[in-house]
């Protein structure tokens, strides 16, 4: 390995919606059919978008106007997961410049990993499908462990397996609660702006380490030592 490719960092984790993959095509998708299912109006993609990141909580939030405490809550999202469910991969797709900084990642023999809120019900058949769970050293799920994100336990979980500090792992993501759970587990916090960055609160305002615009600014990150 060349100096320019030597990194302060053990390891790299990733969130997967709005991070690793431009999974909101189907999630909206699986919104609109509960919508079409009760004769109302679909929504706009874009207006839904930007709650994918907070899966069935803020995508049926998004759609209906409701929250948790809903009496039609668990039924919705129940029916969503089976919509979900059964169009996992239609439309998608690894963000652009993705796969060539999972690459270079590989190239350099630095572990990387996925923690993601999303239940291992769709992670395992999805990131099979993309190809990721094959080559992440570590793929934890929101119920992988009995805590999910914003809590530090998936991502100190995902350290573990892959054998790493986590006082010298990054983990990227497009949520505050990414952030928060990052800072919580001791690692360098990375915001994946170009994601879906759902909250009310900018991102500025989450107090990560670093904010990326595309991928491959998180490279400049891993390794300082490149021009």
């Amino acid at each position: 390995m060349s100096q320019q490719d030597q990194s302060p960092y053990q390891g790299v984790f990733f969130d997967l919606d709005g991070t690793l993959a431009d999974t909101a095509p189907d999630l909206v998708a699986a919104t609109n059919r509960l919508l079409s299912a009760r004769n109302l109006p679909l929504m706009p993609y874009e207006q839904l978008r930007s709650h994918a990141s907070a899966g069935a909580r803020g995508l049926i939030g998004g759609a209906f106007g409701i929250d948790t405490k809903h009496p039609d809550f668990i039924l919705l999202r129940d029916e969503f997961f089976l919509n979900y469910e059964n169009a996992l991969l239609v439309e998608s797709k690894l963000f652009e410049g993705i796969q060539e900084l999972l690459n270079q990642l590989d190239d350099a023999k630095l572990p990387w990993g996925i923690v993601t809120n999303k239940s291992e019900r769709f992670t395992h058949p999805l990131t099979e499908l993309m190809g990721l769970r094959q080559r992440a050293v570590s793929t934890v799920s929101g119920d992988t462990t009995p805590h999910s994100k914003p809590h530090p336990e998936p991502l100190l979980h995902a350290a573990r397996i892959a054998n790493v500090d986590p006082n010298k792992s990054i983990y990227v993501g497009d949520d505050l609660r990414d952030i928060v759970a990052g800072k919580a587990a001791g690692m360098t916090t990375v915001v994946a702006a170009y994601g879906y960055c759902g909250c009310e609160e900018p991102p500025e305002t989450w107090g990560a380490d670093f904010i990326i615009q595309t991928p491959q600014e998180l490279l400049k990150i891993v390794f300082p030592g490149r021009v």
